[in-house]
């Protein structure tokens, strides 16, 4: 089915099972296909979305760059749910899905019944900032002079993707294929619209410390340039938790599926039983040990 913005845009979505809704929110390299293993294993007690974001077929492939930002992206998750008639659902989202998630709960906390931040960063320690900016928008040219088919074989190598290929050769394979089939139009605007032009999550910081949603933040230890700015949402955001995959790249969800889901299914449970609170005041950061 689809759904529709409120600027026009269609997008594709898919849903199973039936429950307290999960919306997941797809990555950059990835597409709604990203989260099978979730749909499949949370259908079982959620009722499960994923879509297709603007820019990535089969929802619609905007040719202007104004259509495509992080404010968009974040305020499509809400049509989604206002498309299916979903008042408030928990919000999933990896790495560019990771992002709209954060402004999901910044811009619209009433439709959160949770948040899961996994592997989000990129671009966010201002050492990184510039440089991001630019190779975004060197990947975005790469993938219109070359096209999704020749490129992804580049990108799909990454510094924090090859974990996934030396665990399990064959998931990563179709991710690389998936990578390949991808919009070269859709790709580059992404890229340029929402990737280069994001704030970092240290220019959120007052949003954040009022952010009261419950959250979860995942993030492998080899994705480098997640795992700061993940100890930095964790400092930040009141109700949050941290997880950290040990041996793990960027592609949680389907590096290290078992171990993704049950981290989740605990947190929506601890969430729905309101059991996930923020940090107890007498947990002070600076204090190492107590002498009175």
């Amino acid at each position: 089915m689809h759904v529709t913005t409120k600027d026009g845009i269609r997008l594709h979505v898919e849903e199973a099972g039936e429950g307290t809704p999960i919306l997941f929110v797809h990555e950059f390299g990835g597409n709604h296909m990203s989260w099978e293993p979730q749909m499949r294993f949370f259908a079982r007690r959620h009722r499960c979305i994923t879509y297709a974001a603007r820019g990535y077929a089969p929802s619609d492939i905007p040719s202007d760059m104004e259509q495509y930002s992080q404010a968009l992206a974040a305020d499509d998750a809400v049509a989604v749910l206002d498309g299916l008639g979903i008042g408030k659902a928990h919000i999933v989202g990896l790495s560019m899905g990771g992002f709209a998630t954060v402004h999901f709960g910044l811009r619209t906390p009433e439709r959160a019944l949770s948040l899961t931040v996994a592997g989000a960063g990129y671009g966010c320690e201002k050492e990184f900032e510039e440089y991001f900016r630019g190779v975004s928008r060197e990947v975005a040219d790469n993938f219109e002079r070359q096209g999704a088919k020749e490129f992804s074989k580049i990108y799909a190598l990454g510094a924090s993707r090859v974990q996934f290929q030396n665990k399990d050769p064959r998931g990563w394979k179709e991710f690389a294929d998936r990578l390949a089939t991808h919009s070269d139009l859709g790709a580059a605007m992404t890229m340029r619209g929402v990737q280069a032009r994001r704030p970092s999550f240290w220019d959120l910081e007052e949003g954040l410390k009022s952010m009261n949603v419950p959250t979860l933040i995942m993030v492998g230890d080899e994705d480098d340039h997640c795992l700061q700015p993940g100890i930095f949402l964790k400092k930040t955001i009141p109700a949050s938790g941290l997880c950290v995959f040990p041996k793990t790249g960027h592609t949680l969800n389907l590096e290290e599926p078992a171990a993704f889901n049950a981290q989740l299914a605990e947190f929506i449970a601890q969430v729905e039983a309101g059991r996930w609170l923020p940090r107890d005041p007498r947990a002070i950061p600076g204090q190492i040990m107590r002498t009175n």
